[in-house]
């Protein structure tokens, strides 16, 4: 597994805490100052290009000055042109783009890297979140709040580093230029300018944020709303519910087209102040250098300077408004990414805590209290013990706490008390991903990757050989199958797998389990997708390599689960029943109840189920 790179300490807010911009910046400078060298290059380079900005209109100046010269005594030769003063503009121009093209070269991979770098903290810090997150978010909108951070980064560093710290130094150049060399007239002019237009932008700019912020919200809506429901694509078409999908996204596109009229108008407002301010103060400094000539105290050359010095600085301060803006929302959008890592993981390892050492596999749950809601109780004291190598059936009516038994033993959850043990030792003690390592799974509901079919069950153990995958599909009767396929085992199975039927679904589920070979396995409704016929090829299968290993079976169809060693009735988050399927009908209760209902609804496939069982 790559580590990522190492970077300094980053500032940490409590939980809940919203970050201001500053917070945003300093946790992000620790990513970009990986690499002090390029950035310190990147910015001499900055310097470099604009002193070679600024200085082509003094040059110019130059210029004009000793060409009026010329034109003032008409019999000068050919050798009063200012030769070296026009190699020297062109020198300064060329360095300019010199400088400014190395210094996006020096400054790219350090993008590059602080990009990769935040993206996957992100992106492995979301896997370290616990199954409550991942529920109560909508996929598509985390995913988009990553892709828009990602973005955001690249417009912040981008935005500052090639727009904003340029102007400003030539800003602070040109100002410097004109208070030595010129009245002081131009500086409060030009200061004032800016002062007037830069408040006026922000003002402006922040009174937008508003209405920006909506359409981007509207707009994260109705990703999200077309994302679930196309993901939903067959939910949607059973209920024949495709214009109401329609018209409710409809409904989120039209409040966007709402907010983003209003954003526009606003934008207008902004240009038109922008322009103004800009043309009363080039007016008003181009009237004061015109003076200066009429009464000898400039140059012809000195009013073209000054000239040229605004059309620089004014040219930038054009795109202000839009820069200003863009920063503000990959500001927002940066924040809203390093929130996702400020996210309690809930399910962490303890400090230190030592991989599980495995001693044949025994499962205990220790009078177990669990709930998904504080209001809302799911087990009550549950108790047992599943011995290493013996199988453990659970059963029991939908709701009953059967599948909380399986994410509390993967540790997706943390029970509220008693313990959950793996041959002795508390797997909160131990770390996750040796737990999970001893542990393999048949979930009811197969969700596969867009891949194909041997990606799909070669992901139970990458690294696997072939012939391993090939022999796990086999014993998961999908190999024939597989092998009538156009394109075999590249066959792609689409999004979720929806390409496949149930039953092939879950037959891959079960070969990509059987690929891991793990120590303990949990058959969550693990045939419960297939025919009759396949479902008893298959438990039979199942049974099998259950032999030798510790295995919780939650089950629902009671002819499964015949031959369990140990069989447990649960029912409102509490074990009501115990012991072997001959015990347990022998005594009457509520499985005895359970079996009879359901040998009246398949009596044949129970018959043959509890003869082989006998």
């Amino acid at each position: 597994m790559r580590h990522l790179p190492p970077v300094g300490a980053e500032p940490r807010l409590p939980p809940g805490t919203h970050r201001n911009d500053w917070q945003t910046i300093a946790t992000l400078l620790p990513y970009l100052w990986q690499h002090k060298a390029r950035v310190l290059l990147a910015l001499a380079c900055l310097a470099a290009a604009k002193f070679a900005t600024v200085g082509v209109p003094v040059v110019l100046k130059h210029i004009v000055d000793a060409m009026d010269a010329v034109t003032r005594q008409p019999a000068a030769a050919l050798a009063a042109v200012p030769v070296a003063l026009i190699a020297a503009y062109g020198a300064l121009r060329l360095a300019n783009s010199l400088f400014t093209e190395l210094r996006e070269v020096l400054f790219a991979r350090v993008t590059l890297n602080a990009v990769r770098t935040i993206a996957l903290r992100v992106f492995r810090h979301l896997h370290a979140l616990s199954l409550r997150f991942h529920l109560e978010r909508r996929t598509g909108a985390v995913a988009r709040e990553i892709d828009h951070g990602v973005r955001g980064i690249t417009s912040l560093v981008s935005f500052t580093l090639y727009s904003i710290l340029p102007t400003l130094l030539e800003l602070a150049l040109v100002i410097g230029y004109l208070a030595f060399n010129y009245e002081p007239a131009f500086v409060l002019i030009v200061g004032a300018s800016l002062v007037v237009y830069i408040g006026f932008t922000v003002a402006v700019t922040n009174w937008r944020v508003k209405y920006r912020r909506q359409v981007n919200e509207l707009d994260a809506k109705a990703s999200s709303r077309a994302v679930d429901s196309l993901l939903n694509f067959e939910t949607v078409k059973y209920f024949g519910n495709e214009e109401f999908e329609t018209r409710r996204y409809d409904d989120t596109l039209v409040a966007q087209q709402k907010m983003a009229l209003l954003s526009q108008q606003s934008l207008a407002l902004l240009n038109t102040g922008q322009q103004l301010t800009i043309a009363v103060a080039a007016t008003l400094v181009l009237w004061r250098a015109a003076l200066g000539v009429a009464n000898g105290t400039m140059t012809l050359g000195d009013l073209v300077l000054v000239n040229a010095f605004l059309i620089q600085l004014y040219i930038p301060l054009n795109f202000l408004g839009v820069i200003y803006r863009e920063i503000k929302q990959a500001l927002a959008d940066v924040e809203r990414m390093f929130s996702l890592l400020e996210r309690n993981r809930e399910i962490a390892d303890a400090p230190g805590a030592p991989a599980l050492a495995l001693r044949g596999g025994e499962v205990r749950f220790e009078r177990v209290d669990f709930a998904y809601d504080p209001r809302r109780q799911v087990l009550f004291g549950v108790d047992f013990t599943i011995a290493a190598g013996t199988t453990t059936a659970v059963v029991g009516a939908t709701g009953s706490g059967k599948s909380s038994l399986a994410r509390l033993l993967f540790r997706f959850y943390e029970a509220g008390a008693g313990r959950v043990l793996v041959d002795g030792q508390d797997i909160r003690a131990v770390t996750q991903a040796s737990l999970r390592a001893a542990l393999g799974i048949v979930p009811q509901d197969t969700v596969l990757f867009n891949d194909s079919i041997e990606y799909n069950i070669a992901y139970g153990r990458f690294g696997a050989s072939r012939d391993e995958v090939v022999a796990a599909a086999r014993a998961a009767h999908i190999h024939d199958f597989i092998e009538r396929l156009p394109d075999g085992y590249a066959t792609t199975v689409g999004e979720r797998g929806l390409k496949l039927s149930g039953g092939e679904k879950q037959r891959v589920a079960i070969a990509r389990t059987l690929l891991k070979n793990p120590a303990i396995l949990v058959f969550d409704e693990a045939t419960s997708a297939l025919d009759s016929r396949t479902e008893r090829i298959i438990q039979g299968e199942l049974e099998r390599i259950a032999r030798g290993r510790t295995t919780l079976v939650i089950a629902h169809r009671l002819s499964t689960i015949v031959q369990a060693d140990q069989i447990l009735v649960m029912a409102n988050g509490r074990i009501v029943e115990r012991g072997t399927h001959a015990e347990l009908l022998a005594a009457g209760g509520e499985y005895a109840r359970m079996w009879q209902i359901q040998a009246s609804e398949s009596p044949a496939a129970t018959t043959i189920t509890e003869g082989a069982g006998r």
